[in-house]
């Protein structure tokens, strides 16, 4: 049950919020959030919605005062302030093999989210890149070149990072 929540939660968070109001910088109210989730999961409460924010492996979502949002992941206008990472030197990403290839010749890029999402280990981007295949393509990224070539990043958690854009220049298929 706690991931459909997480799941439903994701949703209404980064891609349709239906009837909760949201303010500019993704953020409902806990409460006003509750009542919706409470359709579908009776069984949910604040303290379930507080542990799934507080236990989500790659922290998607937070909470602050009586409000919550989804740090990343939107496909809807939002405006969440990262800390912009300036030490980083290598990012990884998972995809499909079709993919890889295009990436390769035409950088990342967001595609229907606001982001693109990176990772900070290898394994990590291997379990990101099996949601879509079992055997993904891992991708390195020279975040320090790529710095120096313009590019920002941003530090959505301790597990994901995000950009706008990465060139394809800056982008190698990890041999393993």
């Amino acid at each position: 049950m706690r991931i459909k929540l997480s799941r439903y939660v994701s949703y209404l968070l980064r891609h349709n919020p239906e009837d909760l109001t949201m303010d500019d910088k993704g953020f409902v109210e806990l409460e006003q959030l509750l009542f919706k989730v409470k359709r579908r999961f009776p069984q949910a409460d604040r303290n379930l919605l507080t542990e799934i924010v507080n236990r989500s492996e790659r922290r998607r979502f937070e909470i602050v005062g009586s409000k919550i949002r989804a740090l990343y992941g939107h496909t809807i206008e939002v405006h969440v302030a990262l800390k912009e990472d300036k030490e980083v030197a290598l990012l990884f990403h998972g995809t499909t093999p079709e993919a890889a290839k295009e990436i390769l010749k035409e950088g990342l890029e967001p595609m229907k989210r606001q982001w693109v999402h990176l990772s900070p280990t290898k394994e990590i981007a291997r379990d990101v890149g099996r949601r879509r295949t079992p055997n993904p393509i891992i991708l390195v990224i020279d975040a320090a070149q790529a710095r120096d070539g313009g590019v920002k990043f941003h530090r959505a958690s301790d597990k994901v990072f995000v950009c706008k854009h990465v060139p394809a220049r800056f982008i190698k298929m990890l041999v393993t």
